[in-house]
């Protein structure tokens, strides 16, 4: 056993495997130039930190390694991504990410990303579409005596790279209570043409097991550390999405007097982020004792719901608390263990799973259309902001898809409703509803030319409202089944990049 500042032994359950407990520099020896690594971690939630960083001060030192693949489960902090793209050493990475400096190379060039959707990308992985993985990194609070290992803090992709990876390295995080041990549920189904249905029927059934199962030989370093997860802070809620919280909840409230929802509700579904989880704090106000929640990432609010009552079973992926959240949600582990599960996100995510549940499926958009196409990860139709992430496979498979967004951003020179949207995640035919701080258009039905007006006239800012409908008298001139202008259809965008804002210069229309 290499020498190291902190004692895991108690948490190495192994004795044979203690052997392997080193130092972070000694295990980062174990990455070789153009390995494809796949990382724990869904949100800066349960991903190694020190052997990333370890990586990262190699690569500046010796040169090496260089040319890194990293999957994840979805983004993660900056010991993670951060680093190794300082540093030089990555040039791919899969699936979805929120770090600065890799949004800036991926905007460059020079590392290479490819959008996916998240429970696509470990079924993707397991039939080899992308090669063999070469090492799995895992973030644990225990490896059990039969070498199977214990996640912290989210569970992601982590069961797949464990089975794929050839070598495994864990990280045993002694900021990770003891008591988050009991909370996963493990399962990875089969593949096709054997697959079996996932045995599912309600939010809070367990089906797999509270460890992901390692064949201990494939354990190769275990790595002491101490660096907690990067948490964020969340915002308080502002009137604007205090609003449009307002506004879903009266609209949820008409489909259960029009007996098209309980008033418990089927299970909803919330994004990551602070306007979800403003949005969803919201449902404090919602008369019911029994909510439950299908989702991938349990936050602040989701933790006030439990707390308050609101809610009473949740499935996810990952924690992702702030920081003060993150004391509270320690601090009352024994009653969040008994109402929460977290699952991998091929099952908190899985298409089969969300359709058969029913689920509300509630996400941001980055802009959205006046024929209801959403934008989700592009700014100005090139630039990557984040990802896809889960939204898709929720928004395709939900029995209710809602996207939400403020009207508009940067002090009103950005309207998030736009003619044509200068990149499309979502079409019309996912997208039910669209609310804004100004209402709620529910497409359900609608035409193309009907769409167009619910949603300029229900969610568009004033400021903007008169432009949006001069474009769609426009393009109706045209003709068409979904009519367009395309010599205009881009001109908010464009006044954007000449003006700094698309609000119309001098009327309706910029000449």
């Amino acid at each position: 056993m290499k020498t190291v500042a902190l004692d895991i032994r108690d948490r190495v359950r192994c004795e044979s495997l203690r052997s392997l407990i080193m130092d972070p520099h000694e295990a980062a020896k174990l990455i070789n130039d153009g390995d494809v690594i796949g990382a724990s971690g869904f949100t800066p939630s349960g991903y190694p930190k020190e052997v990333p960083m370890a990586i990262a001060r190699r690569k500046l030192e010796t040169g090496s390694p260089s040319n890194l693949t990293l999957w994840c489960g979805a983004s993660v902090g900056p010991e993670l991504d951060g680093e190794l793209t300082a540093s030089g050493a990555l040039a791919r990475r899969f699936p979805y990410q929120t770090d600065d400096r890799l949004r800036k190379a991926i905007n460059e060039g020079t590392v290479l990303f490819q959008d996916i959707h998240l429970s696509h990308s470990t079924q993707n992985l397991r039939y080899g579409f992308y090669g063999k993985m070469d090492v799995a990194i895992v973030e644990a609070v225990a490896i059990n005596q039969d070498g199977s290992i214990v996640p912290s803090t989210s569970v992601g992709n982590s069961p797949t790279f464990v089975k794929m990876a050839e070598k495994v390295i864990v990280e045993v995080n002694v900021t990770q209570p003891m008591s988050l041990e009991g909370v996963h549920d493990i399962y990875i189904p089969g593949d096709p043409p054997s697959r079996e249905p996932i045995p599912i029927a309600s939010v809070s059934d367990r089906i797999g097991t509270p460890f992901i199962p390692c064949d201990p030989s494939k354990i190769v370093a275990i790595v002491p550390s101490d660096v907690p997860d990067k948490q964020r802070p969340l915002a308080a809620v502002d009137e604007v999405s205090a609003r449009m919280a307002r506004n879903l909840l009266d609209f949820l409230d008409v489909e259960v007097k029009a007996q098209r929802l309980p008033r418990d509700l089927f299970p909803l579904q919330s994004g990551v982020g602070e306007v979800a989880n403003a949005v969803l704090a919201g449902f404090l106000e919602w008369p019911s004792e029994n909510l439950r929640m299908y989702t991938e990432v349990i936050q602040d609010s989701m933790l006030d719901l439990i707390d308050a009552g609101k809610v009473s079973f949740a499935s996810g992926t990952s924690f992702t608390p702030s920081p003060e959240g993150a004391r509270r949600m320690y601090a009352n582990m024994d009653l969040y263990r008994q109402r929460v599960i977290l699952r991998p996100q091929e099952i908190s995510n899985h298409p089969e799973v969300i359709r058969r549940l029913g689920v509300i499926a509630m996400n941001t958009a980055v802009e959205v259309d006046v024929y209801g196409h959403v934008n989700s990860t592009m700014a100005l139709g090139s630039k990557m902001i984040n990802g896809i992430g889960g939204s898709g496979d929720f928004a395709r498979n939900g029995y209710l898809t809602v996207f939400l967004t403020p009207s508009t951003a940067k002090g009103g020179s950005i309207s998030r409703i736009v003619p044509f949207c200068s990149h499309v995640d979502h079409t019309e035919h996912d997208v039910d509803v669209v609310v804004t701080e100004w209402g709620v258009a529910d497409l359900r039905g609608l035409t193309p030319r009907e769409r167009s007006v619910e949603i300029v006239g229900k969610c568009a800012h004033p400021d903007y409202r008169s432009a949006l409908m001069d474009y769609i008298r426009r393009a109706q001139a045209n003709g068409g089944h979904e009519p367009h202008d395309l010599k205009e259809a881009f001109s908010f965008h464009l006044r954007l990049i000449r003006n700094g804002s698309m609000l119309p210069v001098g009327g309706v229309r910029e000449s």
